[in-house]
């Protein structure tokens, strides 16, 4: 059976963005296990009171584990572009495919997945970049996050095709899951892979 995640953030007891997380769970429900009756996840997080915490829930037709982490974000600001023709558009518990991707991230600090000339996400995050006074995500990633579903709804970012030879008429690129929101990299290098 499959089994799939969501990742919540939760500070000082407060769960952030639920209903963004309960649609993505079960749509992903639905498209495996049809008929399923839908789960509201406030039914299953106990928050805890002080601190950062990354709260991992683990379901498949149902809620199997719910686990809290304390959480500090990595510093990111090397990429390596490394292309494949991976697909990971469930969350799926399963991330060994995405783990040996990172593994060729040299001395960089992540990756950023090239799918047929196009920028998809990194390893952990979607992204955008800054153009032309506006911030642009690439319109296929390879997982749609719950973040950027929701700046899409708020109109602050545009889902647009963002090729590899695009790069270089970007000026500040941004970061985006549910535990570090929207977070600009004003510096940042991005190293191409023999392939690309």
């Amino acid at each position: 059976m499959k089994r799939f995640f969501e990742t919540i953030r939760v500070q000082d007891g407060q769960v952030f963005h639920l209903p963004y997380h309960n649609a993505r769970l079960n749509a992903t429900i639905e498209a495996h296990f049809a008929g399923t009756p839908k789960i509201d996840l406030k039914n299953y997080i106990t928050p805890t009171k002080k601190g950062l915490y990354r709260c991992k829930v683990i379901y498949s037709n149902e809620i199997e584990e719910v686990a809290f982490f304390p959480y500090t974000p990595r510093r990111i600001q090397s990429f390596k572009l490394v292309s494949s023709d991976i697909k990971y558009c469930y969350k799926y518990l399963d991330r060994s495919k995405i783990d040996a991707l990172f593994a060729q991230k040299g001395e960089c600090d992540e990756i950023i997945i090239v799918k047929n000339g196009l920028l998809t996400d990194t390893s952990i995050a979607n992204i955008a970049f800054h153009y032309k006074n506006s911030w642009i995500t690439p319109k296929n990633p390879l997982l749609p996050g719950t973040t950027r579903a929701r700046l899409i709804e708020a109109k602050r970012l545009i889902p647009t095709d963002i090729a590899a030879k695009d790069l270089k008429k970007f000026d500040k690129m941004a970061l985006m899951n549910a535990m570090i929101d929207f977070m600009i990299v004003e510096e940042f290098t991005i190293k191409a892979s023999d392939a690309l």
